[in-house]
């Protein structure tokens, strides 16, 4: 599974979109094994934006990024102790707008499945590991309708056990499911 999905991700070329909007960058860190996992955090419930929100490590690009991939390593690194060196950037996923107009840019890096992760506990409640089989095999709970502006989508929403994934970081999920395996969820 890794393998091909890796080179689908090689091959993938993103939407890109054209707002004047802040950037920010996220990673979708797969562990590196012939059943891969994806990485996810659930955010402190005590934060203004996404408090108690499951979501991929990221943030808002600083000053000091020179890259988007800059951003989502270091946001990574300054959330679940994720070293940098430790990340094989294999592939971009289509941008994104949050609804706070954000132009969120998700990346799709490689890493040990061995990583020791820590949270910093300011931002991030917990770090879970989801198997990517489980989104083959699991159909969605639910299927949302979210809205931006002018905007609508069918977003799904999958409880995997006491955390469930919707809204962004589900419609990014979708994106990594179509272009690395070929997925329709969502549709």
């Amino acid at each position: 599974m890794l393998a091909n999905l890796v080179q689908r991700l090689k091959n993938n070329d993103p939407r890109r979109i054209d707002v004047p909007f802040e950037r920010a960058a996220i990673l979708l860190a797969l562990t590196n094994e012939d059943e891969p996992r994806l990485v996810f955090t659930r955010r402190s419930s005590q934060l203004k934006t996404h408090g108690g929100q499951v979501a991929f490590p990221g943030g808002r690009a600083e000053a000091a990024d020179l890259t988007l991939i800059d951003t989502a390593l270091r946001e990574s690194q300054e959330e679940i102790g994720l070293n940098p060196s430790g990340v094989r950037i294999v592939g971009q996923l289509s941008e994104v707008i949050s609804r706070y107009e954000i132009l969120v840019t998700p990346f799709v890096g490689l890493i040990d499945s061995d990583t020791q992760l820590t949270a910093d506990t300011r931002e991030i409640e917990s770090i879970f590991t989801v198997p990517v089989r489980y989104f083959l095999e699991c159909p969605p709970e639910r299927f949302d309708q979210l809205g931006y502006k002018e905007f609508r989508a069918s977003v799904p929403c999958w409880q995997y056990g006491d955390y469930q994934i919707w809204g962004m970081s589900a419609m990014v999920l979708v994106d990594f499911l179509r272009t690395g395996l070929g997925c329709q969820w969502g549709e």
